[in-house]
């Protein structure tokens, strides 16, 4: 699964692993074709597929990449001067990430990391670390929610967006059986964090995990808005109104341009867009889509098809 980041001089900036190798490509128009890969690392035991694949993300400092290993472990990278160097270890108790699961975004100078952790109890919650020096180091780890019922949902990947002061992170809970999904805010930079919300007036009662943990989005005016599946069909929300459908799928991911939201998820092996006007179209053939901002005007979709990474660019 392809993560991106839009950079500060207008590239855009994508990670993905193939095998144990952590790889890197850039473009420089908008989106309409990339450098050849190169490799930040090789990872015995990398986590590269189903979501768990490497994590990037911009900050005031420069690139930040994330990435898990299947012993439950999150190594960070940052770039300085054109190279990636190795940044400390992220979980400060070693092995606590075994599901590789996890999610990274940054704002300024700024960065946080969320993660599902077993530690303490061996049983999942979330966990959450902050980088103030652009992933170079990271700081005490947080646990952020511990489900009264247990367990956190184990298979689905957490998703955090740094806004400033403001972090939201979203997960999917597992409560009296239902797997819902759960936002959590901070307004101090991640000192602390508000309870936990639930999203939609819905439950999804399932003994199995979905696999899929939805996306997240805050627009200029701090307007949160999820989109996430239950059963088989996608929804948006913003937190404390009614749920909306938007059609059939899963794996759905959302980006905002503009006090505008786009939204994209799998139906039936392809790739479907829904634009702010309400209008959708088929982007390809594919799964686990991921959209981001390019510009004021341009917003990107990238995929996975047949381990190949495809990307459409649409205009606003």
């Amino acid at each position: 699964m392809p993560a991106l980041a839009a950079g500060s001089n207008g590239t855009i900036d994508l990670v993905y692993g193939i095998g144990d190798s952590i790889m890197f490509s850039e473009s420089s128009d908008m989106g309409q074709s990339f450098s050849p890969p190169l490799v930040i690392d090789v990872v015995p035991g990398l986590y590269s597929y189903a979501t768990r694949g490497p994590q990037i993300a911009v900050s005031k400092n420069g690139l930040i990449v994330t990435a898990c290993t299947s012993k439950g472990n999150i190594i960070s990278y940052y770039k300085t001067n054109g190279k990636w160097q190795k940044g400390s270890l992220i979980n400060d108790i070693a092995d606590v990430a075994p599901e590789g699961l996890m999610d990274l975004s940054a704002d300024g100078n700024r960065a946080f990391a969320v993660w599902l952790d077993i530690r303490g109890n061996h049983k999942n919650k979330i966990v959450g670390a902050r980088s103030d020096d652009g992933g170079k180091t990271w700081l005490r780890n947080q646990i952020i929610y511990t489900s009264p019922d247990s367990v956190v949902c184990g298979c689905c990947k957490p998703s955090v967006n740094v806004q400033g002061q403001n972090i939201y992170i979203m997960f999917r809970n597992w409560m009296n059986g239902n797997r819902d999904l759960y936002l959590i805010r901070s307004n101090d930079g991640g000192a602390s964090f508000a309870d936990a919300q639930k999203l939609g007036n819905g439950n999804w009662k399932l003994d199995a995990c979905p696999m899929d943990g939805g996306g997240l989005a805050v627009d200029e005016n701090g307007k949160v808005e999820t989109v996430w599946r239950r059963k088989d069909t996608v929804y948006s929300d913003v937190p404390g109104a009614r749920e909306t459908g938007l059609g059939k799928g899963r794996n759905c991911t959302v980006a905002t341009i503009k006090n505008k939201f786009f939204y994209a998820w799998s139906e039936s092996s392809k790739i479907k867009l829904l634009t702010p006007d309400g209008n959708s179209e088929i982007l390809g053939n594919g799964m686990l889509p991921v959209l981001i901002p390019v510009n004021n005007n341009h917003i990107i979709c990238t995929w996975e098809n047949d381990k190949q990474i495809h990307a459409a660019v649409i205009q606003l």
